[in-house]
């Protein structure tokens, strides 16, 4: 408290600071006076060709076309595996696995006890 009370002293409590009598009343005016005037950008209006407005309905187009075939060949039939080719026989299908394995397992997968239930369930009706 020493300090500012030598500094108050020295300085007094006067804002030293002032402003010119009437100059808030005219700032506005002064700066918009000063201002450019701005000009008026004209646009010229260009026709529209035939080929502008098809062309994102022909983009559309092409892209439901392209998703259409993209899903039409992800769900192909395939034809079925026959015995011959598959090479696995039902001992090789047998693991062995853990408890341990499987509890590790199903807390990595982060299922609760009803979707485990379901998996399981429809998974045994087939």
């Amino acid at each position: 408290m020493k300090e500012e009370d030598i500094l108050l002293k020295k300085l007094g409590k006067e804002n030293s600071f002032k402003v010119p009598d009437g100059y808030f009343e005219n700032l506005t005016s002064e700066i918009m006076n000063k201002l450019p005037e701005k000009e008026k950008v004209a646009f010229k209006e260009e026709p529209v060709s035939t080929w502008t407005r098809l062309k994102p309905l022909l983009y559309m187009a092409a892209m439901f076309v392209g998703a259409a075939l993209i899903i039409r060949v992800a769900s192909a039939d395939h034809k079925p595996a026959t015995a011959d080719d598959v090479a696995v026989t039902e001992v090789d299908t047998e693991v062995v696995v853990s408890d341990e394995m499987i509890d590790v397992a199903v807390d990595r997968a982060m299922l609760d006890d009803y979707s485990l239930y379901v998996y399981l369930s429809d998974a045994s009706v087939e």
